[in-house]
């Protein structure tokens, strides 16, 4: 009987361990007048002056590299702008 409860608990446990979906943030991610609804990911900037407008439910992170390499030089809040003549990427969770 204990083997049995010992054996239901542990898949139970692993049951609930498994993760969902993924997540995207809800909204949209304005890039240098590119629209992304509910983005996920790397993004690239491929122009300059770039500018990053954040209407999502997440933070955008803003790299100095490509590929969302490199140091991040913003963090864009939900709601804010941020305009660079360095950015390379933006990541959005």
């Amino acid at each position: 009987m204990a083997t049995s409860l010992g054996a239901l608990a542990a898949a139970a446990a692993l049951a609930l361990s498994v993760p969902g979906s993924a997540y995207a943030a809800e909204g949209v991610l304005v890039i240098n007048g590119g629209e992304y609804k509910d983005p996920s990911g790397c993004y690239s900037i491929k122009w300059y002056p770039s500018s990053v407008t954040n209407h999502t439910d997440a933070i955008a992170e803003v790299h100095s590299g490509p590929n969302c390499t490199e140091q991040v030089e913003e963090l864009v809040h939900p709601g804010e702008t941020y305009h660079s003549e360095t950015a390379g990427s933006v990541f959005i969770l």
